[in-house]
Order: structure tokens, then C-alpha cells, then sequence
């Protein structure tokens, strides 16, 4: 104790010394000071931004836990089991009873290795205190609600024009900026040494972000080889804006959100790729590019850099995210919101820093234009304030919380408002591709509603390191979601988060934990139609935090190997060796397995297309063109792609084909080549006509053409 006139002072409360460095810093502080000795009000704003410089000041490091210094054998041997465990559930051994009592035994001694020392994950940064008075630019404010409800207004027709995107731009500048705290910079002070090391760490994360890209990139022009239907539709949608019809929602095929629409006419216009696959893929792989830099944050904001950089260079060469970003369709578009909008959804529970929560309500409300499964991260959200609100000790710290989600709820309300408004004029539209999924719009349910949830939830729960699902447009059917070294590293790193929740019960172990089974929501909600379940498309959120977790649990095991400076060597080695390990048998599921399974199942519309543009080459035309439709063969609208002609449905039925005779020659006919029918009518109409067989480079993929000349 001291005496009365000599407190000591709380951690967040101005010192002399803190008083002197801020008066001192500059001479715009100086003046400010002696103005404020005879301006009361100038004084209070001193004071309060003194308290706030000192309440913004450089972290301190998270205290590490103990580490035991002898060899950590139990965490060694833990592993090694579970990767056994893991090889054994991989699809040429597909030992389950196996792979389960491997798990088992490798879990028991996780626990074990927990409990001794050995093996911890990286501790959790330290929660920051950022002083909030909880004051807003009133004038702005009250500006951004009378814009937005004029933008509100002006959306009514499904259309973005110059003046409705205006206000709605203003409405969320002028919010963003009324709410906002301009907050002050803190010095960074660092030694020669530590400057040395983020010179080479940067470089070794370097080295890893271009391995993602490579991955990403690597044969996009192949793999995938053909597109199917979707990806007609979503040509068309794009097709559509350049005719003027710049809509806020696609109605066609279902319904679909706006952002891969414009995202594709972007890049065709920048790469000159055109209304093509090509520009679908392209696009999708650059969104999945862009999630890396968020997913080595979030691995930072759950334990430091080592574990982000492990996280960015395992979501990068992953054959889920890899798979998902190349297929040309929305799907990467749900893991490249969802993490920025945890990044700083959690940072800002952590420092109570207004401005993250603004930024966290920007991702949440865009995200919900990107891809529909994103519509389950608003429960995600709640759920994060709820884990948080039940953790808090202080009444302060829950009163604070709600605050802070009705900042969240109403930025992501402003961004959300041209589809605000389609779904309050729509909502049969807006909500049918859910609801065909949840309930009977499409199909009845194949049974009891409950006993399909939690069926379809423990599929769900499996997919990471049993069976993916069947889907096999954008998966590797019947395999786990996650490579042998990713797998094993995951569930250890659930073990460990649980022991490490039942010993400190922070906040963020368990959000971390529920997060999983929420983001795989969107799977295991298709009620209607169960084998549809799981996919990797509506459950690509839950990578996020998946490869978190094994990043975290790669991290403890290095930290548990590094024991002394002798060891660091090997245990920095046996990491490179799993790292090539888990980053070989990713490209090889890719780029090898996965390309022969889908080549194997997709049709050749790109031969039908190269037909179509020698067609029109020779005749400079393709009107009396047609391929006949024929059950269960091709999209008769992608080989038009193919030929630079994408807003044409080449079909034309065997009913029909009588009706061209009229037409004026030179004609051609391309069909199945077991339409035994329609070659028989063809040849009655035409007797001079000449047929051929299209010998395609996929086996047992020919099909007939049907040339008349005259």
C-alpha cells in the first residue's frame, strides 16, 4: 500500500511521464497544452485524447505457456499415430475401425502431452482495452439514414443505375466517417536484430503466397477442362450487363447474388479473355487468392505469426480451397468474406475497438452479395457476441457488446440494402434456392425433417477426414476434405483446443470450436435432397477455421520440439518435410485424380464448339447450325461459349428438325452418336447430305455431324 497522496496508478490511467511524452511529441501537442492551462474546453480534449494515446499502447506480448524441457515424446508419438490414423482413412485403405482406434490412441496422448507440458497451442494474443466514449459525428450521421433510406427507394427496379449507386455510396461514406474513431499511432520501436527477422520472415511468407498462387493458377486454362450447366447460366448473367441490364439480383437458374456477375465482366475486360470459361475461372481463382492474406491475420489474431504463416501456406495449397477456386462459380466467394468478417469481428472483441466492428459489419453486409451460403454468417456473428457476452466478467464489457453488435447489424444493413430492398419486393425468389434445399418446394423430404438434420450433421462433421460427399463437379468424391498431415493436424488441434477452453475457458477457443459445425450449416440444411450433402461448395467457410486450427496445432508442435537450440534445426526440418508432404499429395488430388475424374464425367462441349467456329469460319455464319438434344448428353448452350457466340441455345428437337428444310443451305446437325432416330430422319430428308463421327480425345465421347451443302 501507499499513502493517499501517492496512488498508484491503474493501467489505463495518465501518468506524469505519459503527460510528458504526449505534450513533447510534436509542436501541434505543445501548443495544444499551453492553450489548454487557460481553455477549459480544450482541456477536456486533451485529457481525453491522453486517455485514449495511452489506452492505444503497443501490446504487450502474450506471456507463452510452459514448455517442458525434456525431448516432448508423448506429442511426438501422438502425432505420428494420428497420421497413421489418417493415412488409414484415405480411400485405397479405407480402414475406418482402424483410423478410429488409431484416433483414439493418438488423442489419448495429446491429452497426456497436454497435461505434462509438451505440446500447447500458441497463446492467445492479450485483450486490449481501447477507450470508446461512445460519441458519433451527429450531422453525418443523420445524413447517412436520410441517404440510404433515398437509396432504399431507388432500388425498387432490380437495378443498379449511377444515381441509386450514388446514394447508396454516400449513405455508407457518411456513416462509416460518423461513426468512426480516428485513433492515434503508436511508435514502433525495434532492434537491428528483430528487424532482420521480419526481413526474413516476410520473405519465407512470400515464398508461401506464391505457392498459393501457384496452386491457384497452375493449368487453369485445363483443370477444370469443361464447363457444365451453371456456367452457362452464369455467362449469360454476365452477358446480360453489357446489354444494359446492370441488375442487383440474377433471377435466372434459381436465383444468384451479384458480385461474380461484375467481378467476371471485370476481369474479361482486364485479361481480354471474353464471356468464356476462361474468365469464370480466372476470377474465381483470383477470389480465392485474395482470401490468403485475411487467413494468415486470423492465424496471427489466434496465436501469432509463425501460426498465420502456417495457416496461409496450408489454406493455400489445400485440394478443398483449390478445387472450390478454380471451378468458375461463386463458391470461393463464402470463405473469402467470412474471413475478414471473423479477422475483425474477434480483433475487435478483443481491443473493443469501435472501428473494427465497422469494418467487420462492411464484410458481413457485402459478403451477403457473394455467395448464398454467406447468409448463415449473421448467426455466426451473434453466436461470436453471445460466446463473448457469457465470458465477460464486467458488466461494463457486456453492456459494451451489445453496442457493438448494433454497429455490426446496421453497417451490414446499409451495405445489404439493394438487396434489402429485391428481397422485401421478391421474397419468393430471393429465398427459393434455400428453401428447395430446407424444405418441400422442389421435392418432398425424404423423411423425418430431424432425423435428416442430424444425419446430414454427422456427415458433415466427417467430411474432413472421411468422405467429402459425392459431388463430384467440385470434389473428389468419397476422400476427405483434408490432406493426411492437414487431417491429423486438425482433429489433434480440436483436443487440444477443448483441454485448453476446460482450463482457461476463453471466448475465442470456444467460438473457434462452434464455428465449425454453424459454417457447415448450408450443407447440412439440404433436408430435401440429403445427397447433396456434404459439399464442399455451401461448407468452403468452415476451411477457414479448420485450417486455423491445424495451423495453431502445427505451430504447439514446433514449440514443443524446439525445446533447446540444438533441436530447433530438426524440429524446423521436420516441418518443411510435412509441409512438402501435405503440399505433394494436394497437387497430386488436384491436378492428377481430380482432373481424371472430372474429365471422365464432363461432356466435350469444346470439340462441339471448335465444330461450330470452323462452321461459322468457312460460312461466316452458324444460323443453320443446330445440335440436337438428346438425354442426359450436353448443354446444348456451352458449345456456343466455345465459339464466341454466348447468348445462343444451339438446341433444336427432332420434332423440329422437318421445319428446317426450308432453310437455306449450307446446314449442319450435331447429335448424340447413339440417335440412331435422329440420324434416320436426317438422312430421309437429305439423302445427299453427308455424315461424319467427331472422334473426340474423351474415351467413348464421339459424337455425328451432319453436314448438308446444298
Amino acid at each position: 500500500m501507499t499513502e493517499d497522496n501517492n496512488p498508484i496508478p491503474t493501467e489505463n490511467e495518465p501518468t506524469v511521464l505519459d503527460l510528458y511524452k504526449s505534450v513533447t511529441k510534436d509542436w501541434v501537442s505543445f501548443f495544444n497544452f499551453i492553450r489548454s492551462l487557460w481553455d477549459a474546453r480544450r482541456r477536456a480534449e486533451l485529457n481525453r485524447a491522453l486517455e485514449v494515446e495511452v489506452a492505444q499502447q503497443i501490446e504487450q506480448q502474450p506471456e507463452e505457456p510452459a514448455r517442458a524441457e525434456h525431448f516432448p515424446w508423448r506429442s511426438t508419438l501422438a502425432f505420428f499415430i494420428a497420421l497413421a490414423a489418417q493415412l488409414s482413412l484415405e480411400p485405397q485403405y479405407r480402414q475406418a475401425a482402424l483410423g478410429l482406434a488409431l484416433y483414439v490412441f493418438a488423442i489419448g496422448f495429446v491429452f497426456w502431452a497436454h497435461q505434462k507440458d509438451e505440446w500447447h497451442l500458441p497463446a492467445l494474443p492479450l485483450p486490449k482495452q481501447t477507450h470508446d466514449d461512445l460519441t458519433t459525428r451527429l450531422i453525418p450521421f443523420l445524413l447517412s439514414v436520410i441517404l440510404a433510406l433515398a437509396a432504399f427507394i431507388s432500388f425498387g427496379d432490380d437495378r443498379f443505375t449511377p444515381t441509386n449507386l450514388a446514394l447508396w455510396m454516400l449513405a455508407l461514406a457518411t456513416l462509416v466517417y460518423g461513426l468512426w474513431m480516428k485513433a492515434p499511432k503508436t511508435p514502433q520501436e525495434s532492434s537491428p536484430e528483430t528487424r532482420r527477422k521480419k526481413i526474413i520472415f516476410n520473405m519465407v511468407a512470400l515464398a508461401a503466397f506464391g505457392i498459393a498462387i501457384f496452386f491457384r493458377l497452375y493449368r487453369i486454362n485445363e483443370i477444370p477442362v469443361e464447363p457444365f450447366s451453371d456456367h452457362a447460366e452464369k455467362i449469360l448473367d454476365v452477358y446480360d450487363i453489357t446489354q444494359g441490364q446492370a441488375k442487383i439480383f440474377f433471377e435466372r437458374n434459381t436465383g444468384r447474388e451479384a458480385i461474380q456477375m461484375y467481378w467476371t465482366l471485370l476481369v474479361a475486360t482486364f485479361f481480354n479473355t471474353g464471356l468464356s470459361f476462361l474468365s469464370l475461372k480466372i476470377g474465381t481463382a483470383l477470389l480465392g487468392i485474395l482470401t490468403l492474406p485475411y487467413i494468415y491475420l486470423l492465424g496471427k489474431e489466434f496465436g501469432n505469426p509463425r501460426a498465420g504463416l502456417f495457416a496461409l501456406f496450408l489454406f493455400g495449397i489445400a485440394y478443398w480451397n483449390n478445387v472450390i477456386s478454380r471451378i468458375g462459380l461463386r463458391f470461393p466467394l463464402y470463405p473469402l468474406f467470412v474471413a475478414p468478417t471473423l479477422y475483425y469481428l474477434i480483433r475487435g472483441l478483443r481491443t473493443r475497438s469501435r472501428n473494427d466492428f465497422i469494418i467487420t459489419g462492411l464484410f458481413l453486409g457485402l459478403g451477403l452479395h457473394g455467395y448464398s451460403p454467406f447468409r448463415i454468417m449473421p448467426i455466426l456473428v451473434v453466436v461470436a457476441f453471445v460466446i463473448y457476452i457469457l465470458h465477460a466478467r464486467e458488466k461494463e464489457l457486456r453492456q459494451s457488446a451489445i453496442w457493438q453488435l448494433i454497429i455490426v447489424a446496421g453497417i451490414s444493413i446499409f451495405v445489404f440494402i439493394p438487396l434489402l430492398r429485391y428481397w422485401l419486393a421478391h421474397p419468393d425468389i430471393f429465398g427459393y434456392r434455400a428453401f428447395s434445399r430446407v424444405g418441400t418446394v422442389e421435392a418432398p423430404l425424404p423423411g423425418s425433417a430431424l432425423q435428416i438434420f442430424l444425419s446430414n450433421l454427422y456427415k458433415g462433421l466427417l467430411m474432413f477426414n472421411w468422405d467429402d460427399g459425392e459431388i463430384w463437379v467440385n470434389s473428389m468424391p468419397h476422400r476427405p476434405a483434408l490432406d493426411v498431415v492437414t487431417g491429423a493436424l486438425f482433429l489433434i488441434g480440436v483436443a487440444l483446443l477443448i483441454a485448453r477452453y476446460a482450463r482457461a475457458r476463453d471466448w475465442r477457443d470456444l467460438l473457434l470450436l462452434t464455428s465449425i459445425p454453424v459454417l457447415i450449416l448450408p450443407s447440412v440444411l439440404s433436408l430435401a435432397f440429403p445427397g447433396e450433402n456434404p459439399a464442399l461448395n455451401r461448407a468452403g467457410g468452415a476451411a477457414v477455421t479448420v485450417i486455423i486450427i491445424a495451423a495453431l496445432t502445427l505451430d504447439g508442435l514446433v514449440s514443443a520440439l524446439s525445446v533447446d537450440k540444438q533441436r530447433v534445426r530438426v524440429a524446423y526440418g521436420m516441418i518443411a518435410l510435412l509441409l512438402v508432404m501435405s503440399a505433394y499429395q494436394n497437387y497430386n488430388i488436384v491436378f492428377n485424380q481430380f482432373d481424371a475424374n472430372f474429365r471422365a464425367g464432363a461432356w466435350n462441349t469444346s470439340e462441339m464448339g471448335r465444330v461450330l467456329a470452323l462452321f461459322k469460319e468457312k460460312n461466316g455464319q452458324t444460323d443453320s447450325a443446330w445440335i440436337v438434344p438428346f438425354p442426359h448428353w450436353v448443354d446444348t448452350r456451352l458449345p456456343g461459349v466455345w465459339a464466341g457466340i454466348p447468348n445462343r441455345d444451339f438446341a433444336l428437337w427432332r420434332e423440329n428438325i422437318a421445319e428446317t428444310v426450308n432453310v437455306p443451305a449450307p446446314k449442319m446437325y450435331i447429335f448424340w452418336k447413339e440417335d440412331v432416330e435422329t440420324e434416320a430422319l436426317l438422312v430421309a430428308l437429305y439423302p445427299n447430305g453427308m455424315l461424319s463421327r467427331y472422334v473426340s480425345t474423351f474415351a467413348g465421347k464421339d459424337f455425328l455431324i451432319f453436314t448438308v451443302e446444298r
